[in-house]
């Protein structure tokens, strides 16, 4: 990685005028984020985006930043949707002042809108619930207009699609006839207000929305054509997690804070899959403030995380579980990115989350993690508590997460070692064309940690490699358990790619990449969960927190032979492992038990009501079955 190409500036580093932190922070670990900074390094190195540039902060601090490419925290852009917020904000200025009311309707500033558009509210304009089309039709301008006043003209002869408040309808019309409200209220262009109210209180000083860009997807004005860099935006974000103060100055009052962020859909009617649900895979309808998603909330409805993400890929954020916020500025290289199958607007989703992980995972003492060198890889890996190894393999698609709950049942009697598997979570990925096995990576991990002999515990892709482990290296194996996957019935490294083999995975390649990565896999996770037992709603966000991180490559490559696949039953059948076996398989799987004539001594637990990822689903069931077989080995 070049210089050029990856800058992380610590607050030491920020000398620049508007971003000195006030005062001494405390003294607690540094969080890492250099697991997000290789996504986003690698989202320019792939060529989806000339340049990104990424600031986290808490309070007035600046946690981190990075910038990468062309990334700079003085590069203005052009950020589409992510200018919602600050337009619902100068809005919301507006109000405090007493120039506009949020329950203002639309006829009352514009009379022209003498349909049922007039009766719409302001707070509607701005969340999405106002009942006017999303955009401009197919056959009429896009509304790129330089004039809110032009804007609003045509916007009135246009039809409502749903009386006010009646259906969420994300889109950009409605917000611009917000703005000329505003316009009418203040006697002031839109911009004008933006600059008074915001820009110059901040600091914004290369932030603006005049003129609108006439590049297609930055337009309309208050909707999608916001400029800003990541050094303006980040004072913007500063404010708003600050309950409207700024360098001990008020920029907007608690109330507007309050409305910005209270749920604004107030029981309409929202589709399915919208953009929430994609984010986070929930199913609610509260989505939506002003100018601003509800990402998450708690059970009481109040927000945990808003956000205002783009379709090019600047996304911005306030977490209020990790009390941060966050900001990335970015500029897709749109025909690259859907080439490659790759979202620039929902691809954005993992960012906030892997902040807010750095953050928990800073004060963590009891972890130990490392990053092991292996042939031709590195594989993360992350230790807890001290005694016999007990080492865990992930499914495919997940990471070491995925053993959580066991990691809290087994670490006060065992060193219980969970990692990433070879391109997967924070491990290196593999080549086209480089041979690997994952039981050699293994093996290579357990001489690394200085470990002879454990027990080893995987599920699907992990089970499968802890079958060809105990074929392969059966003196260093205390139990083995394979959960959802022992036996898996596909060619091994004794049997190379066909040509017509290839030629038949470089179509299913292509297909993925035109179908887009995001869709497979949502339809991998709604795969997993439809097949899960009656928790199935508990199942769906933590496995979507992996497989929304996960990169993808295995989908998206040749992968090498990297299982033994079918040739390891003749191996077990030669070596015969004598240790101690556990199959585990959900009631909800299939049952079929392919290796128990190799492996006569196996014992086998079906976990009722239960599907594939039984650990996380059954995890108490789970660990009572491991546990009671490790007992079996005369061990803790």
């Amino acid at each position: 990685m070049q210089r050029r190409d990856f800058l992380h500036l610590g607050a030491a580093g920020l000398g620049y005028a508007g971003l000195r932190p006030l005062h001494a922070m405390p003294a607690p670990a540094p969080a890492d984020f250099s697991w997000l900074d290789a996504r986003l390094h690698e989202h320019v190195r792939r060529g989806w985006f000339d340049g990104m540039t990424l600031v986290v902060g808490r309070g007035e601090h600046i946690l981190h930043q990075a910038c990468f490419g062309n990334g700079a925290p003085d590069l203005a852009l052009h950020v589409a949707s992510t200018g919602k917020w600050t337009a619902a904000a100068a809005i919301a200025a507006l109000v405090d002042e007493g120039k506009l009311s949020w329950d203002d309707p639309v006829r009352k500033y514009l009379p022209q809108f003498d349909d049922i558009k007039g009766d719409a509210r302001l707070r509607q304009l701005l969340s999405h619930t106002a009942g006017y089309p999303d955009y401009q039709p197919a056959d009429r301008r896009r509304d790129d207009y330089q004039r809110l006043e032009d804007a609003v003209s045509h916007i009135a002869a246009l039809p409502a699609v749903a009386a006010p408040g009646a259906r969420f309808q994300y889109g950009g019309l409605a917000m611009q006839v917000a703005g000329r409200m505003a316009e009418i209220a203040a006697n002031q262009p839109f911009d004008a207000i933006f600059q008074s109210r915001l820009a110059q209180p901040l600091g914004m000083t290369h932030s603006g929305y005049t003129p609108v860009s006439s590049e297609p997807g930055f337009s309309p004005m208050l909707g999608g054509g916001l400029f800003t860099t990541a050094r303006d935006y980040a004072r913007f974000l500063m404010m708003m997690s600050q309950q409207g103060r700024y360098r001990g100055r008020r920029i907007l009052s608690r109330n507007a804070i309050r409305a910005l962020q209270a749920d604004q859909v107030r029981g309409a009617a929202v589709r399915d899959g919208e953009y929430t649900q994609s984010a986070r895979q929930q199913r609610r309808n509260d989505i939506y403030g002003l100018g601003q998603w509800r990402e998450e909330v708690d059970s009481g409805g109040h927000p945990l995380l808003l956000s205002s993400p783009g379709w090019a890929g600047a996304y911005a954020w306030i977490d209020k579980v990790a009390n941060v916020w966050g900001v990335v500025i970015a500029k897709a290289n749109v025909e690259q990115a859907l080439r490659d199958g790759y979202s620039t607007f929902l691809g954005s989703t993992i960012y906030a989350p892997m902040v807010r992980d750095a953050i928990a995972d800073a004060p963590d003492r009891a972890t130990r993690r490392t990053v092991v060198s292996v042939s031709g890889a590195k594989l993360y890996a992350e230790e807890s508590g001290h005694g016999e190894p007990l080492i865990f393999l992930h499914g495919h698609s997940f990471d070491r997460r995925q053993w959580q709950p066991q990691v809290a049942a087994f670490a006060r009697r065992h060193r219980v070692i969970r990692y990433d598997l070879r391109g997967y979570g924070r491990s290196s990925d593999p080549a086209e064309g480089q041979a690997f096995l994952h039981a050699e990576d293994l093996r290579q991990l357990m001489d690394a940690l200085g470990i002879r002999r454990a027990h080893l515990a995987g599920l699907s892709l992990g089970g499968f490699v802890v079958t060809d482990f105990i074929a392969l290296y059966p003196e260093r194996v205390l139990s083995a358990t394979m959960a959802g996957g022992d036996f898996f019935d596909v060619p091994g490294p004794d049997e190379p790619w066909t040509a017509a083999g290839l030629e038949q995975r470089q179509a299913e390649i292509a297909s993925i990449r035109k179908q887009g990565i995001v869709q497979f896999k949502q339809q991998w996770l709604d795969g997993l969960v439809n097949r899960s037992g009656s928790g199935r709603d508990a199942l769906r966000q933590p496995l979507w927190r992996m497989i929304d991180e996960w990169r993808a490559w295995q989908p998206l490559h040749v992968e090498p032979r990297l299982l033994l696949g079918r040739s390891v039953r003749q191996r077990l059948a030669d070596v015969r492992p004598a240790m101690p076996v556990l199959i585990v398989r959900g009631d909800r799987e299939d049952t079929a038990f392919a290796l128990r004539e190799q492996l006569p001594q196996a014992q086998v637990a079906v976990l009722q009501d239960c599907g594939h990822v039984s650990s996380l689903e059954r995890p108490e069931q789970f660990s009572a079955a491991l546990a009671a077989l490790i007992r079996r080995t005369g061990r803790s």
